[in-house]
């Protein structure tokens, strides 16, 4: 993507665009439908055999719902067995004790599940399916059980503003070892709900607030879709007289704004590789070119 080679540490892979939901703000626009013109299980091997060529980045398995793809755990076992550190993004709702089991031997390092309510009320308006508040904390259950490490990922709107504090006590009582925060990007479905985006003054108080809970909370903290998140971390650092470092900061200390394309990248269910799936730009896919050409 540049002259210069970058190392590639993290890919996010939708490897189906199926879900058995239907969430407002949904970057895939994923629905209850199979698509022809996904790779098929040999083909997801070729994909990580390439991927392996230029490093050994982790792999988000992402989608839509991962867990509605058949062969998902021998793509994630695959994965593991060339090096690569295989983490899931799911809903959580189709999380059972048997495939949680098997997330482990496939070598999961680790699952997102999304919660964009402290209640059901909120979290299944978001998902427009009632019972996916219910079936996303079943689902954290039978990973914990496992002892498979899981983060909570929260997409924040007006809807859900108010309730961000009580998501991140819910993500510590529950067990997680990272709460992430996205702000809402305007595409996929996401674009029809735009009017429910926070304001900037919103933007700026609650990343305040995310920055001072870095030391009240038991949780990895990181804002997704939020570069200026970085600006307020070094701001209320000076501000503290402190210094930004990778010791007292861990890898906020060493990103800069966005990193797609430099550092992280998207394939969709197609194979086309983008700088990032909110950023609908294509930069080659891995059916036709080598995906170390295309990086």
């Amino acid at each position: 993507m540049t002259n210069q080679k970058q190392e590639i540490r993290l890919v996010a892979w939708e490897v189906t665009t199926n879900c058995n939901l239907s969430c407002v703000h949904c970057r895939a626009a994923a629905g209850r439908e199979h698509h022809s013109d996904e790779f098929d299980t040999q083909a997801c091997f070729q994909v990580i055999d390439r991927i392996c060529e230029v490093g050994n980045p982790v792999i988000i398995l992402t989608g839509g719902e991962p867990l509605l793809r058949p062969d998902i755990m021998e793509i994630a076992r695959y994965g593991t067995e060339k090096g690569l550190r295989m983490v899931m993004g799911t809903n959580g709702t189709l999380i059972t004790k048997t495939n949680a089991k098997q997330m482990v031997a496939a070598g999961i390092q680790r699952v997102s599940i999304s919660l964009d309510g402290a209640t059901a009320g909120t979290h299944d308006q978001f998902r427009q399916v009632k019972g996916a508040f219910d079936g996303a904390l079943r689902g954290i259950r039978h990973v914990k059980e496992c002892g498979l490490d899981f983060q909570i990922n929260t997409t924040i709107t007006q809807q859900n503003l108010e309730e961000i504090p009580n998501i991140q006590q819910l993500a510590v009582e529950l067990g997680a070892v990272a709460h992430h925060i996205f702000l809402l990007v305007p595409t996929g479905r996401g674009k029809y709900i735009v009017d429910r985006a926070i304001s900037a003054e919103q933007y700026e108080e609650t990343l305040n607030w995310f920055y001072e809970q870095r030391n009240k909370v038991p949780l990895q903290l990181k804002a997704t879709c939020a570069p200026h998140y970085y600006r307020i971390l070094r701001q209320r650092a000076r501000q503290e007289g402190k210094q930004v470092t990778f010791q007292s900061h861990g890898l906020d200390a060493v990103t800069r704004g966005c990193l797609g394309g430099i550092s992280f990248c998207f394939i969709s269910h197609t194979g086309v590789v983008q700088p990032c799936g909110f950023l609908d730009i294509n930069c080659g896919n891995v059916r036709q070119t080598r995906f170390s050409r295309i990086w």
